[in-house]
């Protein structure tokens, strides 16, 4: 009907091809930002040096990144943009191909746990361990309480300590001792400074009951209480390119996630090309990034031997099916979410409402750069279009500006020579005709 507002799409043809301020336009009309907003996304209203003193120590400056939009994400059925800050080109726009392939499968589907993170209590110089291990679970709702004690907020939004959990650990280079672990509903936040407070609470209390010394009492990042899912289908047709047919495209991701769940030398680069997508939007939203890349590569080693955070296989159809699942200690409230003007936008662009949403995107996210990854590796090999893209750095790094930046890396790319040096000689010459 005329004058009936379209549904909005991430499906943005040609969002690539537009000139920036256009592009920012796009994302602003999206998302519903006002003009200050639009002025922090540019840049110019974003982070100032007199807030980002207050943010940590010792402050001599700012540091500015690339922030990019990737497209095409339909995540449990929702349209989303994708803001992300990174600087290594080819990432956001494999994403974007990525999430369209995706997308022609249905889209992704993604879950994420109740938001537990788990505080550690580590307890020494103990008469007697097994009396320690009883003494405290029996003492389990009496330890609970005073946890809860210190954060009556987080009670109210039906967060807080909800169970608790002993490890005896009686051979360490150290001798014995008892790590206690505190499991505490974060609700929306990272968590961090509630867990920490919350141990920091019963240690005294858990040291009188075991006649121990309580050493350390700290969070732990491998919150594997606290992990997201994502699925996807991607139909074989999607994946053919170069004369390859998508069927064998498929297959050769099936093989190369093969070696990565069997080799920990493949593994890790794997992993590093999954945490590209994951840590870009991290950075994005003011979320530790530090955090989640931690218990990532830890959750990826839990067996005893470092494998792939993904599992891609083959439909009896010829379709590729992708899952992956990891820990994601991520947050909407508190922290640099809130005090960074930037970050605050990147989550109204996202459009979520509650930390769980925010790591099934991010599940999403990791799975479709793996996909981008895997697909370029079985195909045209991953230099071709990373480099290409790479191109436009060296022909900044090498003086170039304005139409000379695409003019220089263009020809760079057609002689298949990406260097300085090269660079450095065509901008000479083109500068000179």
């Amino acid at each position: 009907m005329v004058g009936e507002e379209q549904p909005k799409t991430s499906r943005l043809p040609g969002f690539y091809e537009l000139p920036l301020a256009e592009r920012a336009r796009l994302v602003a009309q999206w998302a519903g930002l006002t003009p200050e907003e639009q002025a922090i996304l540019m840049g110019s209203g974003g982070l100032q040096p007199d807030k980002a003193d207050q943010m940590i120590e010792n402050v001599a400056g700012l540091y500015a990144l690339p922030l990019g939009i990737a497209v095409n994400f339909l995540v449990n059925g929702r349209e989303r943009l994708i803001p992300m800050v990174i600087e290594e080109p080819s990432v956001v726009a494999g994403l974007s191909y990525a999430a369209r392939m995706v997308r022609a499968g249905g889209g992704f589907r993604a879950e994420a746990d109740r938001p537990l993170m788990i505080g550690q209590v580590q307890v020494v110089d103990l008469p007697d361990l097994d009396r320690a291990v009883e003494a405290v679970q029996a003492a389990r709702a009496e330890i609970l309480a005073e946890a809860n004690r210190h954060d009556p907020m987080l009670i109210r939004l039906h967060g807080g300590a909800i169970d608790l959990e002993t490890r005896p650990l009686p051979d360490t280079p150290a001798g014995p001792m008892l790590i206690v672990h505190l499991i505490y509903d974060v609700r929306d936040a990272m968590g961090a400074n509630a867990v920490n407070t919350a141990v920091e609470a019963i240690a005294p209390l858990i040291a009188q009951i075991t006649g121990g010394h309580t050493l350390l009492r700290i969070l732990s990042n491998l919150a594997d209480r606290r992990l997201a899912r994502a699925w996807a289908r991607v139909p074989a047709e999607q994946l053919g390119r170069d004369g390859l047919d998508g069927r064998t495209v498929a297959q050769g991701i099936f093989r190369a996630n093969a070696l990565a769940l069997a080799d920990p030398y493949r593994a890790a680069t794997h992993n590093k090309g999954i945490m590209n997508g994951i840590d870009a939007v991290v950075i994005a939203t003011g979320n530790d990034w530090r955090a989640i890349e931690a218990g990532a590569h830890a959750y990826a080693a839990r067996a005893g031997r470092y494998r792939a955070l993904t599992d891609w296989h083959l439909a009896e159809n010829g379709d590729l099916l992708g899952f992956i699942e990891l820990p994601l200690a991520i947050g909407i409230v508190g922290g640099a979410t809130r005090s960074h003007p930037t970050a605050r936008v990147c989550l109204k662009i996202l459009g979520v409402q509650t930390a769980a949403e925010l790591a099934e995107i991010l599940a999403a996210v990791g799975l479709a750069q793996n996909l981008a990854a895997l697909r370029a590796l079985v195909s045209e090999g991953i230099q071709r279009g990373h480099m290409s893209l790479h191109a436009r750095q060296i022909a900044l790094a090498a003086g170039a500006t304005g139409d000379l930046v695409e003019a220089v890396a263009r020809q760079m790319v057609a002689e298949h020579t990406i260097r300085l040096d090269r660079a450095q000689e065509i901008l000479k010459e083109m500068k000179n005709e």
